[in-house]
């Protein structure tokens, strides 16, 4: 189909021959990760945006349970957990939280026939101040709808994960289509035309927000890719051979049978994948007054999590990441004797792990406090926005029946952009599949295809 003036955006109607194919070939990714991921971009947005105040959305919901009044003198710990074991008898202890603040319940997570409960306990009275289903708890619920879409799986996982993937792209091409090419293209690149009417007024306010909002999405979603199945998965892997991830006497240890992620809770993004120690047998037994002794003397900071051991080798491991990165610690405790079997701090991280850990907390709101929560709204919102506004966009300048692709160029690619693609595919490995599936499908489906053809004709 031959595109009309009427379709290209007006900074772009009488561009160089030269540009011009350069110019569809973004476009029509652009337009083509954009109708495909629309609405999983906004799914991932507002969940990510309800994510970015857990602790205040908790706080409220969960007020009766979390909130206590605090008192001069805290009990044992033990006394509290005992507490937890005389309700659940046949429950095995998983975790211990203690938080921050000193008006907040100590949180014991509990495991009876595969379902875990998380169990609210008052410190200063031994009291239980209620019970949450841990699969049912806001944060879990918020978490698996903004990285499973609440289905999980593995194809989900990576669904997400192109999602993520397509969106950087998106935002590199919609910047190369819609950058003003000379003083009068300004207006409605940096600033709306308020003025103007029909396309060309969402034509605008799609442009103007992606231009302001492009880095602070793309930071958002850069910091996001580590907890991803594939690109996460590459990331550690780099991270490790550079000498950059874990402290380098932790990566090369003896291969554990387990990770630390498998074996405790709430562990910073940097040792999840450590091997898990052992503890060498020796008379006596640690108790859970003794680890938090141990963790204070330890200079660990709370809200911190006790992970009980598991079998006679296990480790009590103590773990601190929902604070600030510089206080993140992985601290392992011999269950016998409580001595240090293994510390890892933040100062401990090579340079790749400091950066997404600092990177892990911007995306999670909590690094810079109010500040950081407010910019992450913005870009997650503006976010929704921008893809609102396109899809207003597309609907008034499609014709009718047709899903008015853009013009594909009639000259070959050059040479360049390959390269380009095939360095995104092997940084983004989804994403290179993706490609090869719509080179695919248009060169050799939909040509063959006769309605398939005219439809996006």
């Amino acid at each position: 189909m031959q595109a009309t003036a009427q379709q290209l955006p007006e900074n772009n109607r009488n561009p160089s021959k030269k540009s011009n194919s350069l110019y569809q070939t973004f476009w029509r990714w652009h337009f083509y990760g954009g109708i495909v991921f629309a609405p999983f971009l906004i799914l991932l947005a507002i969940s990510g945006a309800l994510y970015l105040y857990q602790a205040e959305i908790e706080s409220m919901i969960y007020k009766d349970k979390l909130i206590v009044q605090a008192a001069d003198q805290e009990l044992p710990l033990s006394q509290q957990v005992n507490a937890v074991k005389e309700k659940y008898p046949k429950a095995e202890i998983g975790s211990i939280r203690l938080p921050k603040e000193e008006n907040r319940a100590t949180l014991v997570k509990v495991i009876e026939d595969d379902v875990v409960t998380q169990v609210y306990v008052n410190p200063y009275t031994a009291s239980i101040t209620g019970t949450i289903l841990d699969e049912e708890h806001f944060k879990n619920v918020v978490a698996k709808l903004h990285s499973e879409w609440i289905v999980g799986g593995t194809f989900i996982n990576r669904l997400v994960e192109l999602a993520a993937c397509w969106t950087i792209i998106i935002l590199i091409t919609g910047l190369y289509i819609w950058w003003p090419r000379n003083k009068k293209t300004f207006m409605g690149t940096i600033f709306p035309r308020l003025k103007k009417n029909g396309r060309m007024f969402w034509r605008d306010l799609h442009a103007v927000t992606a231009f302001w909002l492009s880095l602070m999405i793309l930071i958002l979603i850069i910091t996001g890719l580590p907890w991803s199945g594939v690109m996460g998965e590459q990331i550690n892997k780099l991270a490790t051979s550079a000498n950059a991830g874990y402290p380098t006497y932790a990566f090369m240890a003896p291969k554990a049978e387990k990770t630390t992620d498998e074996i405790a809770e709430d562990i910073p993004w940097a040792t999840e994948n450590n091997p898990a120690p052992t503890s060498e047998k020796d008379t006596g037994s640690l108790s859970v007054d003794q680890v938090m002794y141990l963790a204070q003397e330890s200079n660990i900071q709370k809200p911190y999590t006790i992970s009980l051991p598991e079998g006679e080798d296990g480790v009590f491991t103590v773990a601190s990441s929902r604070d600030k990165p510089e206080n993140e610690a992985t601290v392992y405790f011999n269950q016998y004797n409580g001595k240090i079997v293994e510390d890892i701090r933040f100062s401990d991280y090579g340079w790749m792990a400091k950066s997404i850990s600092i990177g892990i907390a911007l995306h999670e709101g909590h690094y810079f406090g109010l500040a950081n929560q407010l910019l992450g709204t913005v870009a997650a919102l503006g976010l929704v926005a921008i893809v609102i506004f396109s899809l207003i966009m597309w609907k008034k300048r499609k014709p009718s029946g047709k899903l008015g692709v853009p013009r594909k160029s009639d000259k070959k690619l050059k040479p360049w952009i390959i390269i380009v693609m095939i360095i995104t595919g092997i940084i983004m490995p989804l994403a290179g599949i993706s490609f090869i599936f719509v080179f695919l499908l248009d060169r050799f489906v939909i040509p063959r295809v006769k309605p398939l053809q005219a439809w996006l004709s």
